[in-house]
C-alpha cells in the first residue's frame, strides 16, 4: 500500500511540476516586459496624457527628432559610446591576450584586478572616479566621462577575449610556427580571424554599456555634456512628458538590436572554434 500511494504522490507531483513550472515561466516573462511593451505601446499615443490610450499618432517621436536637445544629448552619448568601444576593445583585446598567452611577474593580481569594473557596484565606481578626477584637478567635461566608460568596459571586452582564447586550439599557431611563420604572422593569419567575431561581440557589448550607461556618467560629466540616460532623467524629475516614452523606446530598441548582434557574433565565434578543433 505505502509503496503505490508514493507513486502515486510522485505522479501528482510531476503533473503539478509539468503544469506549474510553464505558468511560473510565463509568468515572470510577463512580469519583467509588461511594462516594457506598455511603455512601447503609448510611445504611440497621440494624447498628452500618459496611461490614458487617446489613438495612434507619430507627434512624440516627431518632436524628439525635431528637439535641439534631444538631438544634442544623442550626439554627446554616441561620441562617448563610440570613442569608449574603439578604446575599450583594443585595451581589452590586448589586456586578453596578455593574460590568456603570456606568463609574467604579478599575472595574478592583475587579473584579479582586472575584472573588480565587472563586480563592483556601479555607484561606487561613480565615486572612485569623481575623486580621482577630484585628487589630480582634471575639469568634469565629456572627456572625464569617456575615460570613466573606458575604466569599465576594457573589463567586459578582456572577458569575452580571453574566453575565446581559452577555447582556441592552441596547436593551431604551433602549427603554424612549423611552417616557418613568425609570431606576428602566425597571430595575423591564424589567431586574429578566429578572434574577430569575439573582438565585435566585445565591442558591441562595450558599445551597448556605454550607450545606457547612467550612474557614472552622472557623476563625472561636466556641464552642457548630457547623455539620453542623463536627459532622460532630468526630464523626469520635472514632469513625466509625452516625449520622453518615444525617447525611451528608441534607446530600448537600439540596445535590443545591439545585444541580439553580440550574441549572433559570439556564436558565429563558437561556430568558428568548432571548426578548426
Amino acid at each position: 500500500m505505502a509503496p503505490r500511494l508514493a507513486d502515486a504522490l510522485r505522479g501528482q507531483v510531476r503533473a503539478v511540476t509539468r503544469l506549474g513550472l510553464p505558468v511560473i515561466s510565463l509568468s515572470v516573462f510577463i512580469f519583467l516586459y509588461a511594462p516594457i511593451l506598455v511603455l512601447v505601446i503609448f510611445s504611440f499615443n497621440s494624447g498628452t496624457r500618459l496611461g490614458v490610450w487617446e489613438g495612434f499618432s507619430l507627434r512624440w517621436y516627431e518632436r524628439v527628432f525635431s528637439s535641439r536637445e534631444w538631438l544634442g544629448a544623442l550626439q554627446v552619448t554616441l561620441w562617448i559610446a563610440i570613442g569608449s568601444t574603439l578604446i575599450a576593445t583594443v585595451l581589452g583585446t590586448l589586456a586578453g591576450l596578455a593574460l590568456e598567452r603570456f606568463r609574467f611577474r604579478g599575472k595574478r593580481a592583475y587579473d584579479s584586478m582586472l575584472y573588480l569594473p565587472v563586480i563592483i557596484p556601479d555607484i561606487v565606481m561613480a565615486l572612485s572616479l569623481l575623486l580621482f578626477f577630484s585628487a589630480v584637478n582634471v575639469s568634469l567635461s565629456r572627456w572625464t566621462v569617456l575615460i570613466g566608460h573606458v575604466a569599465f568596459n576594457t573589463a567586459f571586452v578582456a572577458v569575452i577575449i580571453r574566453a575565446r582564447l581559452a577555447s582556441l586550439d592552441s596547436r593551431l599557431e604551433e602549427a603554424a610556427a612549423d611552417l616557418y611563420a613568425s609570431p606576428w604572422q602566425a597571430f595575423r593569419r591564424v589567431t586574429l580571424p578566429l578572434l574577430r567575431p569575439a573582438i565585435l561581440a566585445g565591442a558591441l557589448m562595450a558599445f551597448t554599456m556605454s550607450f545606457d550607461e547612467f550612474v557614472i556618467t552622472s557623476f563625472v560629466s561636466g556641464q552642457g555634456d548630457t547623455t539620453l540616460p542623463v536627459k532622460i532623467y532630468a526630464s523626469i524629475r520635472f514632469g513625466l512628458k509625452p516625449e520622453i516614452t518615444a525617447v525611451a523606446s528608441l534607446v530600448l530598441l537600439i540596445s535590443v538590436l545591439l545585444v541580439i548582434a553580440s550574441l549572433l557574433m559570439q556564436r558565429g565565434t563558437r561556430k568558428s572554434v568548432q571548426m578548426f578543433n
